[in-house]
This record gives structure tokens, C-alpha cells and sequence, in this order.
């Protein structure tokens, strides 16, 4: 059997520093995805249903629950896992409700496919 736990406000053990859960559900993430692209293989992931691989460096991420509106961020950060990641970055852009593009390049700025790929999304879902 099931057990539902309802609350409408955290306290500590001195009912002290109350925090609303509306606060705790806001500071969230709505997602995350690990990714690698070199296999390209999803190894963990909340919130994403698919991962689409559209070239060397590029991957969209579709989301099973969709964001509310485009002002939702995402937090990236990729390299090559077990190797020397200086100077590799990764850029991500909210394109619509449904997933965001995830841009990796290499320390020359060249697009290159990175094995360890880490996003969070943060924002209020539909």
C-alpha cells in the first residue's frame, strides 16, 4: 500500500528557517541527461525521452515532459572522460518548450563529439 506525505511548508527540528514547497519545487531540476556522444549511448537521464544525434559536436534532447516557456535554463558542461578536458566547452540553447540544441567543441573550437556530457535544466515544466 501506498503512503501519500502532503506538506505545505519544511521546517527544522526547532521549527525554525520554514521553507515553502513551492520554493524547494522551483529551485529543482525539471532534468538532467548524461551523455555520450562519441558511443552516442544516454547513460542516465530524468526527464529526457530521446537524445537526437544531428552531427559532430551537435545533439538535441527531447524532454518527456515538456517546459512551460522558453525561459527556462539549461546548465551544460562536457569533456572526455579519463583524458585532459582543457579548453573543451559546451553550449546549449533553448529552441522551443520541447528540447534545447547542445553545441561541444574541442580546444581548437572545432564541433567535436565529447563522452562525458552533463545538462540540467532548471525552469517550471507545463
Amino acid at each position: 500500500m501506498a503512503s501519500i506525505l502532503r506538506v505545505n511548508t519544511l521546517t527544522d527540528a526547532s521549527s525554525n528557517n520554514s521553507t515553502a514547497m513551492s520554493v524547494v519545487n522551483q529551485g529543482t531540476a525539471k532534468a538532467w541527461l548524461q551523455y555520450n556522444q562519441v558511443t552516442p549511448a544516454v547513460t542516465g537521464s530524468y526527464n529526457i525521452s530521446s537524445v537526437t544525434d544531428t552531427g559532430a559536436g551537435d545533439f538535441t534532447p527531447n524532454y518527456s515532459s515538456a517546459m512551460s516557456a522558453l525561459d527556462y535554463a539549461v546548465v551544460s558542461a562536457g569533456g572526455m572522460l579519463n583524458q585532459d578536458a582543457g579548453g573543451r566547452i559546451s553550449e546549449t540553447n533553448p529552441t522551443n518548450t520541447s528540447s534545447y540544441q547542445c553545441v561541444t567543441t574541442n580546444s581548437a573550437g572545432t564541433r567535436a563529439d565529447h563522452t562525458g556530457n552533463s545538462n540540467s535544466t532548471f525552469g517550471d515544466l507545463a
